[in-house]
């Protein structure tokens, strides 16, 4: 058993709502949750609150459907009494306590004021109270509980949960005053309220509840806004790992992990492993031992009457209309109405047939000349008449059918792109149409382009419009006669049908069948000549066309048509003129039964008596049965026999199926079935005797046609005949059937053609039969019963369900204030190889947020009850946004291509994923015991090299004098001011350019000579203080540095606060400062003032600063001894979780400049432009130390310049011919979407590439090789060579390990299986294979620096196909952190680590954190060797260890980012298990739910897991360091805490 019940969480509300919440939050009483491990078995027996009162209060079906319309519900097709009961019946059943379940949380744009008195304390619901407490916090407020008791029937209603049942879910309605906007607050969620005896009448509820709970949420202190808030002790829970969270959101993730911990569907039988084919034969579902099997025998062909053989019967329907046109022209054919339901004109038969003559010679002869005539017998024209002009059409008809062309009725288009237009414009192409017939009123209201022409249609051929008024029709001469022959094979016409897909196919009729079929019914129906008929169907198809155009005239009929657009404005018009024309004959459908309900008390005395025949045409719909008897019940009293309802099955390929024949007076009527859903699910009838929740009740459609025969094969494979008490699909042998689907031979023959088989798969007769597209059986008494239809069939992990029960169920569910009925669709979408069921509704406007939430976990519960099916997805949309059919109906496939492509635009939503997907692959199991001898071992035996590499030895490279003389950079710059005291070393750009700034060798000297007196003076330093840099980029930052290395302290750089967000940058300085106890701080003079100023004091405590010393107003001191000491530098890095900060030695830092200066070859001669932030890492590496050691020339270009000038960093390279240049991600992601479009305006400027030798990215992560592809295609125009971009790896530990020199090979790439990436395995795969990869090279491994993959866990190295962490050995490696708290352990395990096992040199290693591996490649290094490549996958500690499997963010978020086009950036992390996504939505805020269901699907198709929340945000909100790198877990602490201000969080079940 399973059991999940919904409780409404809140809503985010700003402002107003908080404030008053906070003042009002003492006086609310406060309760605590209950204990998860109570929830499970403990169901307390309580007094079963009886259906919703919405339902219960209507007892006569009168006053339920009056109420029903008043309520704006007009079509109720699907209404169902006994059903309606069943699902409130199942909603009731069973009395549980409450799971909390999170409601999704949405930003209100406006916010509606709630009465002072709607509030609450946020929630503090942590799931540790026992029950004895809850007891004693209910009775806490008497006052409290009368309200509660008001408002509240939802608590505690749960459901029956059947064995199979899925996490089910319910609240029950609650009311609540119409001005507020808050929502129940999770703080009553787990509150159980004794002791209430009658369930409260929720409608009456007024506003006047003394504390009607708004959920009112408090996020901890901080200015938002502008408006302070005070952070509130209560609100303090503790998460699942005993981590205080101060939140609302981590609540509502500590709920959904409570109702996900609840047992959920039994998984499918066979689990499988991670590979494609276990995965399809995991999702085949075992047998069911207990499931129904079909019992009887193979059923036989059941045979209709013979076609009696009547005397007048005409050799063509043709041959009917001359002879009744030429004897009998005064009596009446069609009347047709106005807008008021009123006869407006009558066409006779005479006129009929003069004026189809009329058109039938103007097709033939006046269209083109006399030798190119533009029709000729056999081509088929498009029939476009609107569906309130039935006289026009039917002219047209047998115009066309006298000129022996071809008609293909079509619905008039309205706009340019109407739901299925596209489809409908291929059926024209494929049958070859290029001639449109259409009124000219029709014409006239066509859209037109500006200069009045008919625009062209989305997806249609190129069409001529003829006109077919008669005062445009020449009258034919008298000599002309048509040529009338006797019917045959020769098509007659074409009938368009929509497929499931959406495809649209035009199932041809032959003369002969038209024929035979008018025959057929006229023998059923007992037509006899010049009765009354009254058509409420559409004339152009079906059996509206069958009956009241053509059968029509086979017996001289007088059809009377009733337009759709009447039925809306009169819907009782068709009783009326059936009343008025005393018609013997109605054709309906059930909609048109339920609005003549629905109006009936308008008009007390008309009289049904005259009707012998009520044929219900949508009789094959298994709902159809209770608008039957609801009306028989009505008009019974109005003169309608019982015997003369008589509901019919039709499909455009059989026609008529099935007629129930006219009954004689006082007979019994018959029987009905009433079938287990449970059996129908399985394909077999079963009569329900023990669940009346579950039962369908279907009436018969009477007995075969006459002159047909029918059988039942299985719906999928091949054709075999069912078993008598199987249900399948029926299909039809007679001649009165379509003959193929025009233009499409293959799906013709699967249709048109089928020979049933027996189980040992020979054949049955040879008679082809016709699919009918319909499902049912033939039940005792050869009646036929229909269940549902081949378009509408689900199969969910092997079982069948039917969208029309679905729907069904879902109305069931009182929805009058939520949702439109017959406004629903249904319908399945493949997703992780199982079908997923989809329902989409239109919501009211009128609807609150939680009636609507209240609503779908109700729908997602009674369904689960009744069909023992999860819903994948709910989704409501706004009124009247679903595509809609001509007739008004939906268009299911348009929503359902709609929903795929994220263009639904759904207001609220809800995902049951968790639910659902049984079907995902086991855990993975990691191995205990293996060790790392053992992997070793194994690798060795498999004849796997162990994983590592190594850049050129230092030892053998010459290097000049410089190394040996000069040891420490200070030296190395006094050198250089005396050698070359005027070689400029930096250069300085701003946003035009221009050199703001140089610097000399001597120059750099002398300022950083003053800058250390000034240390020494003002700042009273002693040698190895720290000192920050507080410095915009730019050489004062590099005097600055230079300045406290002479003065013997240790510098430590740092990104200056952001003047318009201080909040968010300063206390980052402020954490820096204080972790490197920095002795003073040197800094410009318009920084000095940010740090003491007020809006500083708001987010620091600015009376705390170290000495702060503005450079810029040093006093010019002569030149102090300078003091020489072998200090350590710092190089700070500002990381995840504490701000660490690296100590660097002298010796390093030269190893380190020395090994890039080898690697790049740079020396004084040489010019390198740098475009990046020179803060930590090898940007400031680059920025502050290179140029000093190798004496190149720097050009500095600070990268925020680039925002107002993108084309700064490409044209300086340019106009200095730079053959090096570096850069960040974030640079040249600027460049490429900022310039990507401007190349032609780049080569107008002159800026050319072609100098380029390297382009490098400095980065610490995988390489972004789609970034750097689409950089090197975008301006190889401008001459940037495909080989210059390369990238660079470093981490913490060591800033560079790799960059990509000058010499060596090309950095090489490849694909690698994602899958086995996941279990730490490498393995390559082809470019293009699913699940592939693209990986490249980091560039080289610097001279000196060796690496080896080791396992994380077990600290033993790896063979080359695994994927492991890179250690780090070389002379520039950091000496470690230099941190508060001197944490010896963390620094030995980070900087010098030794393996495990196998390394007997003991070297020392520095863990890097990251993941890689090391691939031989077929290049020759510069040593001659074989060259070996380190491919860096990601960071160890920003993976997602789920379901066993190892994920990378960045794989996950590339998928999303695909999704859809509105996606502008994605973030994943997770929280106790949950997967977390994050998206920036760049489009309007209605496709903020759209980005949901596409983002579930695409995660779980591509990596096999569930998402358990998606979080919708504005652009920007995802926070990106310096190097363009995302800060997830930054985001994640801001997501727990609550600040992210989100559009939309979606909490999937």
């Amino acid at each position: 058993m399973s059991f999940l019940s919904l409780v409404l969480g809140d809503i985010t509300q700003k402002g107003y709502e908080k404030k008053r919440a906070k003042l009002l939050a003492p006086y609310v009483p406060q309760t605590q949750g209950v204990d998860p491990a109570l929830q499970k078995e403990s169901r307390t027996q309580m007094p079963a609150p009886s259906a919703t009162p919405a339902s219960a209060s209507s007892s006569s079906s009168s006053s339920k459907f009056h109420r029903a319309r008043s309520g704006g519900a007009r079509d109720e097709r699907y209404r169902s009494d006994i059903h309606t009961e069943a699902v409130q019946a199942a909603l009731a059943k069973h009395k549980e306590q409450k799971m909390a379940l999170p409601m999704p949380t949405k930003r209100r744009s406006t916010f509606v004021q709630s009465p002072a008195d709607a509030c609450t304390p946020p929630d503090t619901s942590s799931a540790s109270e026992d029950e004895g407490s809850l007891r004693r916090q209910a009775a806490l407020s008497a006052a409290l509980h009368q309200s509660l008791q008001n408002a509240e029937s939802w608590i505690n209603r749960s459901i029956q949960g059947s064995s199979t049942s899925s996490s089910a879910s319910s609240t029950l309605s609650h009311g609540e005053g119409k001005g507020t906007s808050g929502s129940l607050a999770d703080v009553f969620a787990n509150t159980r309220i004794e002791n209430f005896s009658v369930p409260p009448d929720v409608t009456a509820t007024t506003s006047s509840s003394s504390a009607r709970p708004a959920a009112i949420d408090l996020p901890p202190s901080g200015i938002v806004k502008g408006m302070h808030k005070g952070s509130n002790r209560s609100s303090l829970m503790d998460t699942a790992d005993g981590v205080p969270v101060s939140s609302r959101v981590s609540t509502k993730i500590q709920q959904l992990l409570n109702t996900l911990k609840r047992p959920k569907r039994p998984p499918l039988k066979e689990f499988f492993v991670d590979d494609f084919e276990e995965i399809v034969e995991g999702n085949i579902p075992q047998p069911d031992p207990n499931q129904p099997k079909p019992e009887g025998r193979q059923m036989t062909p059941v045979k209709g009457e013979p076609l009696g053989v009547v005397c007048n019967w005409p050799p063509a329907l043709e041959a009917a209309l001359q002879r009744w046109g030429t004897t009998q022209a005064k009596c009446p054919c069609l009347t047709a109405l106005d807008v008021t339901g009123k006869p407006v004109y009558t066409l006779t038969y005479g006129k009929l047939w003069s004026r189809s003559l009329k058109l039938a010679y103007t097709l033939l002869n006046k269209l083109g000349t006399k030798n190119e005539p533009v029709l000729k017998p056999g081509d088929r024209v498009a029939l476009v008449y609107p569906n309130n002009d039935p006289v026009m059409f039917m002219v047209a008809f047998y115009g066309c059918l006298l000129a022996e062309v071809i008609p293909v009725p079509i619905e008039v288009p309205l706009t340019r792109k109407d739901a299925g237009g596209q489809q409908i414009g291929f059926l024209l192409g494929s049958c070859g149409i290029a001639l449109a017939l259409t009124t000219e009123v029709c014409l006239k209201g066509l859209p037109k382009t500006q200069n009045g022409e008919i625009v062209q249609f989305k997806g249609w051929p190129r069409l001529k419009w003829v006109v077919t008024d008669s005062k445009y029709l020449s009258k034919s001469p008298k000599d002309w006669q048509p040529n009338i022959s006797a019917a045959g094979t020769e098509p007659a016409y074409i009938e368009y049908k929509t497929s499931k897909e959406g495809s649209v196919m035009g199932v041809t009729v032959s003369r002969i069948a038209m024929l035979s079929h008018c025959q057929a019914l006229s023998q059923a129906c007992n037509y006899s000549e010049g009765e009354t008929i009254v058509n409420v169907l559409d004339f152009k198809k079906d059996a509206g066309l069958w009956h009241g155009i053509l059968t029509n005239v086979m017996n001289k009929l007088h059809t009377i048509s009733v337009p759709y657009s009447v039925m809306k404005t009169c819907p009782l018009s068709w009783v009326q003129r059936v009343h008025a024309h005393k018609a013997k004959v109605a054709l309906v459908k059930c909609r048109d039964l339920h609005w003549a309900m629905m109006a009936h008390r308008d008009q007390r005395d008309v009289s049904l008596s005259s009707l012998r025949m009520l044929i219900v045409t949508d009789g094959a719909n298994p709902w159809s049965v209770s608008s039957c008897d609801a009306f028989l019940s009505l008009f019974q009293s109005h003169g309608l026999k019982p015997e003369a309802i008589c509901p019919c099955a039709t499909s455009p390929e059989a026609m008529t199926i099935a007629i129930r024949r006219p009954g004689v007076p006082g007979a019994p009527l018959p029987g009905r079935a009433i079938l287990s859903m449970n059996g129908l699910s399985f394909g077999v009838i079963r009569v329900n005797t023990e669940d009346k929740n579950s039962a369908l009740t279907v009436q018969d459609v009477g007995h075969v046609m006459p002159g047909g025969m029918m059988c039942i094969v299985k719906p999928d494979g091949p054709p075999q005949l069912c078993k008598t008490d199987e249900i399948g699909e029926i299909c039809v042998s007679s001649r009165a059937g379509g003959m193929m689907y025009y233009g499409l031979a293959g799906v013709t023959k699967n249709t048109f053609e089928v020979i049933p088989v027996n189980s040992a798969g020979s054949p049955v007769g040879d008679v082809p039969f016709v699919r009918s597209g319909l499902l049912g059986f033939v039940g005792p008494g050869s009646l036929v019963f229909v269940v549902g239809k081949m378009d509408g069939l689900l199969t969910v992990s092997g079982r069948r369900h039917n969208a029309d029960d679905i729907v069904a169920t879902g109305l069931a569910v009182e929805s009058i204030k939520t949702v439109y009925r017959g406004r629903i669709a249904v319908f399945s979408v493949s997703v992780f190889y199982d079908e997923r069921i989809v329902v989409v509704a239109e919501q009211r406007p009128d609807a609150s947020e939680e009636d609507s939430f209240q609503w779908m976990s109700r729908v997602l519960q009674a369904i689960d009850s009744i069909h023992q099916v999860g819903v994948y997805c709910l989704a409501l949309v706004p009124a009247n946004t679903l595509p809609k059919t001509p007739l008004g109906g939906i268009h299911i496939s348009q929503t359902k291509q709609h929903f795929l492509e994220g263009s639904l635009h759904p207001c609220n939503i809800l995902m049951c994923p968790h639910t659902c997907v049984t079907n995902l692959p086991k855990p993975r199991q990691k191995q205990p015991g293996v060790g790392p001898a053992s992997v070793m071992v194994g690798n060795l035996v498999a004849g796997k090299r162990i994983a590592q590499a190594s850049g050129r030895d230092l030892g053998q490279i010459e290097d000049n004098d410089l190394v040996k003389k000069h040891q420490f950079l200070t030296e190395v710059l006094q050198w250089r001011a005396q050698a070359t005291p005027d070689h400029p070393l930096f250069l300085l750009l701003n946003a035009k350019g221009t050199t703001v700034c140089t610097a000399t060798c001597l120059q750099l000297h002398k300022k950083a000579e003053r800058i250390a007196s000034v240390l020494c003076d003002k700042g009273h330093l002693n040698a190895g203080d720290n000192v920050v840099l507080l410095y915009p980029p730019g050489i004062e930052l590099i005097t600055a540095f230079y300045g406290c290395l002479y003065a013997g302290c240790i510098p430590v750089t740092v990104r200056p606060p952001h003047a318009q967000s201080l909040t968010a940058t300063l206390p980052t300085v402020r954490m820096i400062v204080e972790v490197s106890k920095a002795a003073c701080i040197l800094t410009t003079q318009t920084l000095m003032r940010l740090l003491k100023s007020r809006e500083a004091a708001a987010a620091v405590d600015v009376k705390t600063w170290p000495t702060i010393i503005d450079t810029g107003q040093t006093c010019l001191y002569s030149s102090l001894p300078v003091l020489m000491k072998s200090c350590l530098m710092s190089l700070n890095f500002s990381t995840v979780s504490l701000s660490l900060v690296l100590q660097m030695s002298h010796a390093a830092v030269s190893g380190l400049c020395r090994a890039i200066k080898l690697q790049c070859e740079l020396y004084s001669s040489r010019q390198i432009a740098i475009c990046l932030d020179p803060y930590c890492g090898l940007g400031f590496v680059l920025w502050c130390l290179c140029s000093v050691y190798s004496g190149h020339q720097s050009i500095l270009i600070p990268p925020m310049e680039l925002e107002s000038n993108l084309f700064l960093w490409l044209s300086t390279v340019s106009q200095y011919k730079i053959r090096d240049t570096f850069c960040s991600y974030s640079v040249m992601e600027l460049c490429t979407k900022g310039l990507g479009n401007q190349v032609e305006m780049l080569k107008a400027r002159g800026i050319n590439l072609s100098c380029v030798r390297t382009c490098v990215v400095v980065a610490e992560e995988r390489p972004r090789v789609s970034l750097t592809h689409s950089f090197s295609k975008l301006f190889k125009d401008i001459g940037l060579s495909s080989r210059a971009v390369s990238t660079t790896f470093g981490s913490r530990v060591n800033v560079a390990i790799c960059l990509q020199g000058t010499s060596g090979p090309d950095p090489t790439t490849v694909y690698v299986d994602l899958k086995s990436l996941r279990h730490d395995r490498v393995r390559l795969v082809e470019r293009g294979a699913p699940q592939s990869l693209l990986l490249s090279e980091s560039g080289k491994i610097l001279p000196g620096v060796k690496v080896v993959i080791v396992n994380p866990e077990t600290k033993g190295p790896l063979g080359d196909s695994h994927l492991g962490e890179i250690w780090v050995n070389s002379p520039h490696t950091a000496s470690g952190y230099y941190t508060i708290y001197d944490n010896e352990t963390l620094q030995a395990d980070h900087f010098n680590t030794r393996l495990s096992f196998g390394d007997a040199a003991q070297t020392l290693w520095a863990r890097t954190g990251y993941l890689g591996f090391v691939r031989r490649t077929e290049l020759t290094a510069a040593s001659g060797e074989r060259h070996d490549a380190l491919y860096v996958v990601g960071a160890l500690d920003e993976t997602l260890e789920l379901r066993g499997l190892r994920y990378h963010p960045i794989d996950i978020e590339t998928s999303v980012s695909r999704t859809h086009r509105s996606i502008a950036e994605c973030a994943v992390f997770t929280w106790t298990n949950l997967l977390v996504v994050v998206v920036e939505l760049c489009g309007c805020e209605q496709e903020a739910l759209d980005l949901v269901p596409l983002v579930t699907n695409v995660v779980l198709e591509e990596h096999y897991l569930i998402v358990g929340v998606v979080v919708v945000v504005d652009p920007g909100v995802i926070p990106i360091n310096s190097r363009g790198e995302k800060q997830r877990m930054h985001l994640r602490d801001s997501f727990l805490a609550d600040q992210l201000d989100p559009i939309y969080v979606a909490y999937n079940m």
